[in-house]
């Protein structure tokens, strides 16, 4: 609830506090006092746009702001969490307005966008005023009226559940299937750069071995003839060098028995012989490695243009590249089966929802129907009560084209506002001051059964005196046991059932500027204020006599 409105440098109000209670306010004024100025600052709190032509000294800003009761309120709870807005109760929204036309708003002094200032208001102030479209033209609420009184409140909740499950596995079916057609487009080839890398089996680092033994062979020759002439130096000469070593060992042998020190370099010649005849040895193998075959030539050949070629192809330096990208093509040849599984078990779990979508939806499109014509009726008795005589409300229940989140359904409030068998939808058939008693006489059927936030309403009476307005006072008294109630009134059949009533009036200020201002009237001056709204400005003993049989009532 509304538990306190400030206004501050707005048209003709210089400061203004409003506290409203928590069940009916009743707001009263001479015309052109202010009221509906209030409303207009009130919008402001609601996301309205605004600009500096309501600022009444351009030196400073305007500043509205409104703080909201809104413990137990669940859905504004949730709604400031979407937004990561701190969850403050009670909660304070405002609007400032610069001289400069800059307008900011905030929630518990965080800034908001008006979008999401909008939102977040219409879960607390519903404002019906003259020419605005209400919340009974939108469908969600004529859904949530409907099924309230037909009782469907667990039916509905139950199909929502089951719509938005369907609608998230149509979802996952859709990004399924559309990754499937898109790699379908590529399919073709990418099974052919697979096969292609699965003929060519390369091993782990196989082009980068042809490339060397390619080389080797290459030399072959080269390679064979050192090889030769440095065996043939070592072991196989005219002169030999391993055979001059042994002859020279041989010969410092033959002294060492004179010269004791010659026989560690007996030793040391011994085994450079020994070792120059080892490596002769192995030069001999060597030889016998070196290949000048052409056919293994050819072949490695092939092998290395192969792999150079699909490095190529690929953008990658190595096999090591190649061998990774035939893994993963491998990889997404078998996601592919993966995701033809994943489609047809999303199909079937589809078409069980589906199922089940519409035998939920059927029942409640039959319990709708069945529910359409008594409260259409039931409106239209209330209407008569509040001046609406000849009109005729109709709830119309026609199936929709498709399953939606509302159900089978589509629901519509219509009216025929002269018994003249042309029903059209309340927006159209209804001017602005029926709008506002349609709405009034549907909120009071339901006030117990949903959530209402605050409702506003600006002279819902317009039009009617008498016992409509009587009827009407009744009504907005009523509602008030469960929601709290604003309303704009010039009737005193209505004015007499505030709880608490509040008198806009204009003052001379200090300056000579006339400002609005508002005050909390007494029993006493309520009784005087609804007299005047009788009799005149100076009200006879039978209108304050009329007065307080009013209020009484």
């Amino acid at each position: 609830m509304l538990s306190q409105l400030s206004i501050s440098n707005y048209a003709i109000i210089e400061q203004l506090t409003i506290r409203p209670g928590a069940n009916l306010n009743i707001v009263t004024g001479e015309t052109g006092a202010g009221k509906s100025i209030i409303l207009g600052a009130l919008s402001l709190i609601l996301g309205e746009r605004a600009d500096t032509s309501v600022l009444i000294n351009k030196e400073q800003k305007c500043v509205v702001e409104a703080t909201f009761e809104t413990e137990g309120n669940d859905a504004f709870t949730a709604a400031l969490g979407q937004h990561e807005l701190d969850q403050e109760h009670p909660c304070i929204i405002r609007r400032e307005i610069s001289s400069s036309g800059k307008s900011r708003a905030f929630i518990n002094d965080t800034p908001v966008t008006l979008s999401v200032l909008h939102e977040l208001t219409a879960l607390l102030v519903d404002l019906h005023q003259q020419f605005d479209n209400h919340s009974i033209e939108d469908e969600d609420f004529q859904v949530s009226v409907l099924d309230t009184t037909a009782g469907n409140k667990e039916l509905y909740t139950a199909y929502k559940d089951q719509f938005l499950r369907y609608q998230s596995l149509q979802k996952s079916l859709n990004e399924k299937k559309a990754l499937q057609d898109n790699w379908q487009k590529e399919a073709d080839y990418k099974q052919f750069l697979f096969d292609e890398l699965e003929q060519a089996s390369f091993k782990p680092g196989e082009i980068e071995d042809a490339e060397q033994q390619i080389k080797r062979l290459a030399s072959a020759e080269k390679i064979l003839g050192v090889l030769q002439q440095a065996r043939y130096l070592l072991d196989e000469g005219e002169q030999p060098i391993a055979t001059e070593l042994r002859r020279q060992a041989q010969q410092l042998q033959s002294v060492t028995d004179l010269m004791p020190e010659i026989a560690p370099l007996f030793e040391r010649l011994q085994s450079s012989y020994a070792e120059i005849k080892d490596i002769a040895n192995e030069l001999g193998s060597l030889e016998d490695k070196v290949s000048l075959n052409p056919e293994q030539m050819a072949l490695l050949q092939e092998r290395f243009d192969l792999g150079v070629r699909l490095q190529k192809k690929h953008a990658v330096p190595d096999t090591e590249g190649l061998l990774r990208i035939w893994s993963d093509l491998a990889e997404e040849l078998k996601g592919t089966l993966n995701l033809q599984e994943e489609i047809a078990t999303l199909e079937t779990a589809l078409n069980k929802a589906a199922v089940q979508l519409q035998n939920t939806g059927e029942q409640l499109s039959k319990a709708r129907k069945k529910a359409a014509p008594d409260l259409g009726a039931q409106i239209t008795r209330m209407l008569a009560d509040v001046g609406m005589p000849n009109a005729v409300f109709s709830i119309q229940v026609a199936p929709a084209a498709k399953p939606g989140i509302y159900g089978l359904d589509q629901v519509a409030f219509l009216l025929d506002a002269n018994k003249s068998g042309n029903f059209q939808p309340v927006g159209k058939a209804a001017s602005g001051g029926e709008k506002s008693r349609i709405a009034l006489c549907i909120k009071t059927l339901i006030a117990q059964a949903i959530h209402l936030p605050t409702l506003i309403f600006d002279e819902v009476d317009t039009g009617i005196s008498g016992e409509a307005a009587r009827k009407v006072g009744g009504l907005l008294h009523e509602l008030a046991r469960f929601r709290q109630v604003i309303c704009i009134t010039h009737q005193p059949q209505v004015a007499a059932r505030g709880a608490t009533n509040f008198y806009v009036y204009k003052e001379a200020s200090g300056s000579g500027k006339i400002n609005t201002n508002v005050r909390i009237l007494n029993p006493e001056e309520k009784v005087l204020a609804i007299a005047r709204m009788i009799g005149g400005e100076q009200p006879s003993e039978a209108a304050i006599s009329n007065a307080r049989e009013l209020i009484t009532e």
